[in-house]
């Protein structure tokens, strides 16, 4: 019984990852004023990616993550703080 307790607990904290990235991904794209296409043509990306992305409707790979995070100069793991 327990391990179901801590194996849902760990499927709701990935989840949570996911969100609070999508999260710090809108804000820094607002921050700098562009929309979501605007960005996604700037990252070379399909237009409806950032918005996927950000209500963490997609699993971003690692590469796409390290793309942002280059775009807005700030560190990978800013990006999940």
């Amino acid at each position: 019984m327990e391990l179901s307790w801590i194996s849902a607990k760990i499927i709701l904290m990935n989840k949570n990852v996911r969100k609070k990235l999508g999260k710090n991904i809108r804000k820094l794209r607002q921050q700098s004023g562009l929309s979501q296409e605007d960005l996604s043509l700037e990252l070379n990306l399909d237009w409806s990616y950032i918005g996927k992305v950000e209500n963490a409707k997609l699993n971003i790979t690692i590469d796409k993550i390290i793309l942002i995070a280059d775009y807005f100069k700030v560190a990978v793991k800013n990006l999940f703080e």
